[in-house]
């Protein structure tokens, strides 16, 4: 990754139950607090008070709605960039079928070798980053000797279907660059931490409302709590493309790199 992430080697469920943590303990010290300043407000103060946290709710709910929309858009990021990809491998195969008798079966079996390179760089799990960046380096090695093909190729046999092929190989090695660098893309961090923050803070004025009014908390307030608590872990787990319960398909990738294996065996 390009730089330091705190949380993304941190388990989605184990930020997820933290965060819930924290904000009990939040919803209990306001309550204390609140308790003690109770008898320094009158009922007017009370409901301003009531007031001012359920517009910080209203609020607040912007916060999560954002964040899970960036989470969402990257995902998306990734899932197209895996198309994208399977469908420039599948384009640059076809393109072998016109290359000249001295250099179709090499890059057939170049081709073969990429595809199923890339498949597996995709199903590495993020925390075996050593594997993955060899996996990707012997990627860009393949696909230096299929450059070299389609050099020789259009120095020695020329024409449009040398050219085109050396037209798909650099559409594939560009589709190789946006999906690594989709894959990198994540929420920032500090839209994390703030949304932790924000739900903290939305514990202890919960609690605090409740310490003044001398009301328990009811099943409503832990209810959205769980809820909150449900979403940030949706969020993180979309934002993690290589771990978590949700994960980008590979299967486009798949389908490509098994095909072109049978066709080369």
């Amino acid at each position: 990754m390009g730089q330091t992430e705190i949380m993304y080697d941190i388990n989605s469920i184990l930020i997820a139950v933290v965060l819930l943590l924290a904000m009990g303990a939040a919803m209990r010290l306001g309550r204390v607090v609140g308790k003690q300043g109770s008898a320094h407000h009158n009922d007017e103060s009370k409901s301003q008070i009531g007031a001012v946290q359920g517009s910080l709710l209203g609020l607040l709910a912007l916060l999560p709605g954002f964040t899970f929309s960036l989470a969402l858009n990257r995902y998306d990021d990734r899932s197209r960039a895996v198309v994208d990809e399977a469908n420039a491998i599948g384009t640059a195969w076809l393109q072998t079928d016109f290359l000249s008798d001295a250099r179709r079966d090499e890059a057939k079996a170049l081709m073969s070798r990429y595809g199923l390179t890339r498949f597996e760089a995709g199903r590495v799990p993020a925390s075996e980053t050593d594997r993955r960046d060899g996996l990707v380096q012997a990627a860009e090695e393949i696909f230096v000797k299929l450059w070299d093909v389609a050099s020789l190729e259009i120095q020695e046999v020329g024409g449009p279907a040398s050219v085109s092929f050396a037209a798909s190989l650099n559409d594939m090695i560009d589709s190789l660059g946006s999906r690594d660098a989709a894959i990198e893309r994540h929420v920032p961090e500090p839209v994390l931490f703030l949304m932790f923050a924000t739900f903290v803070l939305l514990g202890s004025i919960l609690g605090y409302n409740s310490g003044l009014t001398l009301a328990k908390a009811g099943f409503p307030i832990y209810a959205m709590m769980i809820l909150i608590v449900a979403l940030v872990f949706v969020i993180i787990d979309l934002d993690r493309p290589r771990r978590g319960i949700i994960s980008v398909t590979q299967q486009p990738l798949r389908l490509v790199s098994e095909s072109m294996a049978a066709a080369v065996n």
